[in-house]
């Protein structure tokens, strides 16, 4: 009996079509043992990697974890298992730039099973009051000032972690220029985000996008966000209050922070061919567009996005956000960044707070980030 163990984080949008495949997958190869573990969001994020794959033979993760598992070759390269055929498949069925985010050193170490990015969210049965969804920064601060006279807010989840993402969405960062982000571009930012901060519910600064959007579908006093990583599970509900969720609030709906999730297979694995034939069940398109949404899915492949019958399911979630994620941000990818990620994060929240200035923050995000990069650009 050959038993496989997965590491997934703990959100059903994750866990939920991971469950649904164990009983037909193991139906369809006997012998085969599987099981899921979970671990927080946070850890999902920003937690350390390298302990966790010495248990496990199948991990979801995040993507900016790709330069240190490509730098220490934490996980199985898919190369030597896809056929050039499956590589165009896969290239071509990608959201947005879905599929490169799990490529370094000319070798893909992951799959995207997942696909989400930042995108806006709102109460439908509210926001109707008050005209049509923003389309801009200057729309959304008149909602939320229109939104406060009757008592209601907008929502801006902005933990620190949330905080960093949303100064990466909106800051135009340059991977390879003189500064990682402008500072007049982080002065800018932080501007528009304390404005937008003013106008949302006061526990903002203690919600990443789960808890807002829980606190939307059980509380009638929030309205509109204008950026967060969206979550299919609240647009997919049948019963009222449930979510709607459009593209971001942005001179051109581009720019919003790549996020989603991809599967890989641990180095250390004992059944390295098992695991990746799972893998490729599981991100197929007819998986991901099947179970895989009807379970809480939120698939990474575009044959998914653009299927009808998947957004007669989800209240129109994938076609409403398509143009936002096919555009969407991709993050460094380069070993380092997650822990300049989260050295920065606290800063981002302290900064859109009103604790420290823009250009404190911009000061010391350019200096690490010069300092992270310079390891990289010495080994070249």
């Amino acid at each position: 009996m050959t038993r496989l163990r997965g590491l997934a984080w703990d959100h059903r949008r994750c866990w939920g079509p991971l469950d649904a495949s164990v009983a037909p997958y193991r139906a369809a190869n006997p012998g085969l043992e599987i099981e899921w573990d979970r671990r927080s969001l946070y850890e999902f994020g920003e937690g350390a990697l390298g302990p966790v794959l010495s248990a496990y033979d199948l991990v979801v993760f995040d993507h900016p974890f790709i330069g240190d598992i490509a730098q220490d070759e934490l996980m199985v390269p898919f190369d030597a298992y896809l056929s050039a055929e499956q590589v165009r498949f896969f290239e071509q069925d990608s959201v947005g730039p879905s599929w490169r985010s799990y490529a370094k050193n000319g070798r893909q170490w992951a799959l995207p099973i997942d696909a989400a990015c930042h995108v806006a969210s709102y109460r439908p049965d509210f926001l109707e009051r008050y005209g049509p969804v923003p389309r801009k920064h200057e729309e959304v601060v008149e909602l939320g000032r229109l939104a406060r006279k009757d008592g209601k807010w907008l929502g801006l989840p902005s933990v620190p972690t949330d905080a960093m993402c949303l100064l990466l969405t909106l800051g135009d960062p340059q991977e390879d220029g003189e500064h990682f982000i402008a500072p007049d571009m982080v002065e800018k930012v932080v501007e528009q985000l304390r404005e937008l901060a003013a106008l949302s519910h006061p526990n903002s600064p203690k919600w990443n996008p789960i808890r807002c959007y829980d606190h939307m579908i059980a509380h009638d006093d929030v309205i509109y966000v204008p950026f967060a990583f969206g979550y299919v599970n609240y647009a997919a509900k049948t019963d009222r209050p449930y979510l709607r969720f459009a593209d971001v609030p942005t001179a051109r709906s581009a720019g919003a922070l790549l996020g989603g999730a991809g599967i890989g297979v641990s180095a250390q694995s004992k059944h390295k061919q098992e695991a990746i034939d799972y893998a490729l069940f599981l991100c197929s398109p007819d998986y991901q567009r099947g179970d895989y949404v009807k379970a809480g899915g939120q698939p990474g492949s575009l044959a998914a996005w653009t299927d009808a019958e998947v957004n007669r399911l989800s209240g129109d979630f994938f076609s409403s956000t398509l143009r936002t994620i096919g555009s969407s941000y991709l993050r460094p990818t380069h070993p380092g960044f997650i822990a300049f990620f989260g050295d920065c994060a606290p800063r981002a929240a302290a900064a859109i707070a009103g604790d420290i200035s823009a250009t404190e923050l911009a000061d010391h995000l350019n200096r690490l980030y010069r300092e992270t990069r310079q390891p990289e650009r010495s080994a070249a």
